[in-house]
């Protein structure tokens, strides 16, 4: 099985400029070329089709666009034909549950070259059975006594900047958090209570503590560490990077960038604390029941994880740059309009659009506009995401459709045009 160092190699030699490669791509089309990764539902050559069932309309539920990114309250992201057939084919047999946790966990470690891997209920559930991890990986009798009480005083250190709702996850262990500020706070902070430290990759800028220096602590107290890094794919090499720099176990989204089931994630990391967050949680009755990991998201993530690796992301970016110039001509038709491109610098890594204008001559906020966007037929969702700042109109071409990019175009120059005229 290639893994995901033997694929890079391998894409690096595939370029357009290789004949047969130019061949295969023009044979393919445009819209092969990036549309499984995009989320294009094609049929195979030659072969007729059911109408597809529109089981949103029988629910009376309306679809919308999504301009927003892998937002959890808009669905994440769409499952390409390959994850999606890959969950069907699971769904028609049965089997051992406990053995195929284990060979998927195998199969993903080997497709990322990380020591070991499993897949959870999500980044969140993958934080609570981490925790769980680090609390008994040591002995194996306390799984059983998880959530510990109160008095039992077991801490978990993070930064004071790193706060956030998903820190019950962890406490709901029965541990306490223990903030800290400065490189000294952390030191001081440490005693034979500490039983893990966690951090939020996407506050890495907003603390004191640089990631080399947490993971340096630990190191030196053997304190195992836990990182939450749910939506740092793209780029691919994320999925190694972290557990590279010394994390002991890494959480992933695996229904945003990843393009898995949305109640799926990926727990990456050292063997044995995997090992350990296996027996915290289902199908055991251990703390974590209730992340119940289905035979079907286990094939699905195994699945996308190979679709991730194998994808051509040189194509899926400029499909993106081709559909933020299509979004961003449509506004410059517009006196006073200009437009940026900007990418995050952790979490949604992907290129998004900037609009902005001069509101005394467009008479209308971003904010309104958004709104006026998403009141629509059919309705456009915008949002913003950390590290896009809050200057303009937010764009995210990364979870359209292909063609959606000419709706969002359209509807954008129809409101600022109007606004312009009042």
């Amino acid at each position: 099985m290639e893994t995901a160092t033997t694929i890079a190699k391998r894409k690096d030699k595939m370029t357009t400029s290789d004949p047969v490669a130019r061949r295969e791509l023009l044979k393919a089309g445009a819209g092969s070329a990036v549309g499984g990764a995009l989320g294009a539902n094609t049929a195979a050559s030659g072969t007729i089709s059911e109408p597809a069932r529109d089981i949103y309309r029988e629910l009376g539920v309306k679809t919308l666009i999504n301009a927003a990114g892998t937002i959890t309250t808009l669905g994440g992201s769409l499952m390409p034909p390959q994850v999606l057939d890959a969950w069907v084919a699971a769904s028609k047999n049965f089997v051992d549950l406990l053995e195929l946790q284990d060979r998927i966990g195998e199969r993903i470690a080997e497709l990322l070259n990380v020591e070991a891997a499993m897949v959870t209920t999500g980044a969140a559930g993958g934080i609570m059975v981490g925790t769980a991890a680090a609390l008994t990986f040591r002995d194996r009798a306390l799984v059983d006594r998880l959530p510990f009480p109160a008095e039992a005083g077991l801490e978990v250190i993070r930064q004071k900047s790193h706060r956030a709702g998903y820190d019950k996850l962890v406490e709901v262990c029965g541990v306490k958090l223990v903030d800290v500020v400065t490189h000294d706070d952390l030191e001081r902070a440490i005693n034979e209570r500490t039983a893990m430290m966690f951090s939020y990759n996407v506050y890495e800028a907003d603390g004191n503590i640089r990631r080399d220096q947490w993971v340096e602590v630990a190191r030196k107290h053997g304190i195992p560490t836990l990182l939450d890094a749910a939506a740092d794919t793209p780029p691919l090499d994320r999925l190694w990077q972290y557990n590279q720099m010394g994390f002991d176990l890494v959480a992933f989204s695996g229904g945003k960038g990843l393009r898995g089931p949305q109640d799926a994630g990926l727990l990456l990391g050292r063997k044995d604390l995997i090992e350990a967050a296996r027996l915290c949680t289902a199908p055991r009755t251990t703390i974590g029941r209730g992340m119940k990991v289905s035979k079907e998201d286990m094939v699905a993530m195994w699945a996308a994880v190979k679709h991730f690796v194998e994808l051509d992301s040189d194509a899926e970016q400029r499909e993106w740059v081709r559909r933020i110039n299509v979004i961003a001509s449509a506004g410059q038709e517009i006196s006073t309009v200009r437009v940026r491109t900007i990418v995050p610098p952790i979490a949604n890594h992907v290129p998004h659009l900037v609009l902005l204008w001069d509101e005394r001559q467009i008479q209308i906020t971003p904010e309104n506009v958004g709104r006026q966007l998403a009141a629509g037929d059919p309705p456009i969702r915008t949002a913003r995401v950390h590290g896009t700042g809050s200057d303009g109109l937010l764009i995210s071409v990364f979870m359209l459709k292909p063609g959606e990019e000419h709706v969002v175009a359209s509807r954008l120059r129809e409101i600022l045009q109007r606004a312009a005229t009042t």
